[in-house]
């Protein structure tokens, strides 16, 4: 993570952990037939999507989202909320992992730095905009004057995207493809504007937890939420899923390629190939609290951001996949 390189790429961006089911795998699915049908039992706090074809991207004016192509994905279990703070106490109390926000940086990434500006943290939005804060982590998310007692079910944040999959592995999956996030975010809704249909607020209400108002200048909060909100605060999209717009940014296992949509497979898309980039990045997806339609679309569900993957920020988490045989 280079902070002088990362802060132009940001303003660009409950599930209880439950063993692997004996017929799931981490990896990715195969086999001719499309998985349709779930295989087995759902674990708990995961719901089925089933496998089907959806058509992927943003018909706007939105370069890296287009084009829009048909895609094909097998079906997978992924968890109903992202991944909150209290799902991952039980994760580090049961490995003793730290985050990359809680280690000091490496001094070979930052020559020439002072050492004395080499310690843990995370990169948190303030009035000011984004800063890096010495001793932000997930456990004080804001900074060392912050805790997460009282928000243990809001999304765990300003975790990085190797804590992410480090606390997937565990939990017996993976993260989503950027295709499985897509399909299971539109619920059922072909190329629909947002996750829940095409009017952004039906019978005058909220639908996801966003930025109201002109960004950064003013946000109206008319959502009642100025940061993150606790799971499940607003409704399901048709698969039964929360979340999947706004609240915050979820890491993704592809990397980040402005061009991939002209070269991908039709079925179960993944890009492996990592960029040759000064700061390659990976995919996040589903927009956050401080997207604004003013400023950032990321909580549309055709929509891709892209974060460099030993970041920690104040709006980024994730939920977890499992994929079937």
């Amino acid at each position: 993570m280079k902070l002088t390189l990362l802060l132009p790429i940001i303003f660009i961006a409950a599930c209880n952990p439950a063993p692997k089911p004996p017929n799931s795998e981490s990896d990715k699915p195969a086999g001719s037939s499309l998985i349709i049908n779930e295989p087995g039992p759902t674990p708990e706090g995961f719901i089925w999507i089933p496998g089907g074809t959806f058509q992927m991207g943003n018909s706007d004016d939105l370069p890296d989202a287009n084009p829009v192509h048909t895609v094909e994905v097998d079906g997978f279990w992924i968890s109903e909320t992202e991944i909150t703070n209290s799902d991952f106490v039980m994760f580090v109390r049961d490995t003793a992992y730290e985050t990359t926000a809680e280690l000091p940086p490496n001094p070979e990434d930052f020559p020439g730095a002072d050492t004395a500006d080499l310690v843990p943290g995370a990169l948190v939005h303030t009035e000011k905009g984004w800063q890096y804060v010495k001793g932000a982590s997930w456990k004080h998310p804001t900074g060392p004057g912050s805790n997460i007692i009282d928000i243990s079910t809001h999304p765990v944040v300003n975790i990085s995207y190797e804590d992410a999959l480090a606390y997937c592995k565990w939990a017996g999956g993976t993260l989503p493809t950027e295709a499985q996030f897509e399909y299971a975010a539109r619920g059922k809704k072909q190329q629909n504007r947002y996750t829940w249909g095409n009017e952004q607020h039906p019978n005058g209400k909220e639908m996801a937890n966003i930025w109201q108002g002109e960004f950064p200048v003013k946000n109206l909060n008319k959502d009642g939420f100025l940061t993150t909100a606790p799971v499940k605060s607003f409704p399901p999209n048709d698969f039964g899923l929360y979340d999947m717009s706004g609240n915050v940014w979820e890491w993704c296992l592809d990397w980040y390629d402005p061009t991939y949509y002209n070269k991908s497979p039709k079925r179960n898309p993944l890009n492996t190939s990592k960029p040759t980039d000064a700061e390659p990045s990976r995919v996040t997806r589903g927009g956050s609290f401080l997207c604004s339609d003013n400023y950032c679309l990321g909580y549309q569900p055709g929509t891709r951001m892209k974060t460099t993957p030993d970041t920690g920020l104040f709006h980024t988490g994730f939920r977890v996949v499992i994929n079937p045989k």
